[in-house]
């Protein structure tokens, strides 16, 4: 009975090694893909900041006509 009793548990701590280290791995691809999300948003922040200041906006409101009329 003892000799089950621990073949159950080895087999059962093999399997959660396993799940730890797939785990594991998800979560170094997730801060890879993290990290580059995050540069990219402050690269698109800081070239969004550049054409405000240039005052290059062209944003068209609404009510306002655009300039070719």
């Amino acid at each position: 009975m003892d000799t089950e009793r621990e073949t159950r548990l080895e087999e059962q701590i093999a399997h959660l090694t396993r799940v730890v280290e797939e785990l594991s791995d998800v979560i170094a691809r997730q801060d890879t893909e993290l990290s580059k999300l995050s540069h990219r948003v402050k690269t698109l922040m800081a070239r969004e900041a550049e054409r405000e200041a240039a005052g290059s906006g062209g944003v068209i409101l609404g009510d306002e006509r655009p300039p070719h009329y």
